[in-house]
């Protein structure tokens, strides 16, 4: 989210970053038909009050949040651990929490996991340095993806096993029934509303029957398969819309790399200008972790990808496995401090940073953010781009399918146009949409109403209690 604002306030993100040209030869996809499926029955797997399907970020605040309401919640989740690209995806770098003041206002459940991780496995400025505008604290901290626009904040950098591990554990600890290796499928439907989910597993094909289900696949799976509309536009001056394979470089030494990009400007731009000669364009700097001998590469950032084909996602994974080896290549023989890296990790998850916006009751837009007021249905707050907008508003609203009910959306896939994409999708805006919808799916299936008819009240008060920050009672 560390961009910066064009002459029209429009957002520019990483513009050099987003690589559009060298796709590989595919083989032509021809039209074979159709084949029959016969009808089947589903066994049953379970009954619930509140079904989260995916465990990324969003979808483990969303099941803690929704048992701490006292539901009965199931959490699935298909690869082996949670976290989803906040730790498969190693998107390490947890951005911004604060405002530009450093007053921290995403907070809630964010605070809870990253509170549980061991000292060694974060790295970020202290509480006291959060705001300030020094100008040589905010210059070490810009090195090291924690000061934008002159002023330190708040967006530390972590271990990804100890996230996995303390998401784990605090979904555990709140009774969540936790399933991993299950795909959510297709939505199970009744009367016209979502009742929960089918699953593919190694034990076959079953459903989950559920009062609320939340949709926290990123990809907005549920939701799209169960007919609820979407936005698709993207923002083509931003990396929104690209996808690509993060990857992790040990044996580094990253004080020597930041010595030599900061001090010696000339080197550092003919390193540069050799690795996109070497590469073929598709060159990437690196970012720091939470460790000095190991160096994060958060791309290059591949557009004209969809996430939601399989070739595509495919050839994303190719091209970035390939481009990780001519990475440590180049920079094994030309960076400072890369002299002995190896190649230690790619994510075991693709980087997918866009692919459908739900069509909620409500929706966050460009509009919105010159504001900072809260909405009447605010359920978070979320940094804004630069300091010359305040805070930006989230309504519930943009978690509640238009016209679908049974269905809460939480994560990237949330009601907004594309521009306020580029920061709703961040790992921290996941933490705290998911918390809303878990909160929520826990008032509506305790009580029995709608999703779309929980009262807002309540709702902001079981948040609060939580932890979040709401501004209770403002109204735009």
């Amino acid at each position: 989210m560390s961009g910066k604002i064009d002459g029209d306030g429009g957002h520019l993100m990483y513009k050099s970053g987003i690589f559009s040209e060298g796709r590989l030869e595919r083989r032509p996809r021809p039209d074979l038909g159709l084949v029959e499926e016969p009808a089947r029955s589903i066994p049953i797997f379970r009954d619930c009050d509140v079904l989260v399907v995916g465990g990324g970020p969003s979808g483990t605040a969303a099941a803690i949040a929704a048992a701490r309401t006292g539901a009965d919640v199931i959490l699935l989740e298909r690869h082996n651990h949670l976290g989803g690209l906040s730790t498969g995806g190693l998107v390490i770098w947890i951005d911004r929490m604060t405002d530009w003041t450093g007053q921290q206002v995403i907070q809630g459940i964010a605070n809870d996991l990253l509170d549980r991780l061991p000292k060694d496995a974060v790295a970020g400025p202290p509480r006291g340095l959060w705001g300030t505008q020094d100008e040589a604290t905010a210059a070490y901290w810009k090195e090291r993806t924690a000061a934008y626009h002159g002023i330190v904040t708040w967006s530390p950098t972590v271990d990804p096993e100890h996230l996995k591990l303390a998401s784990q554990e605090l979904v555990l600890e709140h009774k969540v029934h936790l399933i991993f290796h299950a795909w959510g499928a297709m939505p199970l439907m009744r009367d016209g509303a979502v009742a929960g989910v089918i699953f593919e597993s190694k034990e076959g094909r079953k459903a989950i029957r559920a009062a609320v289900t939340i949709d926290c696949t990123g990809d907005g799976d549920i939701f799209h398969r169960a007919g609820a509309t979407s936005y698709s536009d993207v923002d083509t001056r931003d990396i929104h819309h690209c996808i690509n394979t993060a990857f992790l470089l040990g044996g580094v030494d990253m004080r020597r790399w930041i010595d030599f990009k900061t001090s010696r400007p000339a080197d550092f731009a003919a390193f540069m200008e050799r690795g996109r000669s070497a590469c073929g364009g598709l060159f990437e700097r690196p970012f720091v972790s939470w460790r000095n001998e190991v160096a994060l590469f958060m791309g290059p950032r591949l557009a004209g990808y969809s996430a939601v084909d399989v070739e595509d996602l495919t050839e994303v994974d190719i091209r970035s496995h390939r481009l990780m080896a001519a990475h440590l290549a180049v920079y094994r023989e030309h960076a400072p401090g890369f002299e002995a890296a190896f190649m230690m990790l790619s994510a075991p998850q693709t980087g997918v940073r866009h692919a459908r916006r739900l069509v909620g009751t409500a929706q966050v837009t460009r509009e919105d953010w010159a504001s900072g007021v809260a909405q009447a249905d605010e359920i978070g707050v979320s940094p804004s781009l630069s300091p010359k907008y305040p805070v930006v508003s989230v309504p519930y609203g943009a978690l509640v399918p238009a016209a679908l009910d049974g269905l809460l959306v939480a994560g990237r896939a949330i009601s907004c146009d594309a521009t306020s994409h580029s920061f709703l999708r961040e790992v921290p805006q996941c933490w705290m949409t998911g918390q809303a919808a878990g909160v929520a799916a826990g008032l509506a299936a305790g009580s029995g109403v709608k999703v779309r008819d929980v009262p807002v009240g309540p709702l902001q008060d079981a948040l609060v209690r939580q932890g979040v920050l709401v501004r209770v009672g403002a109204v735009a």
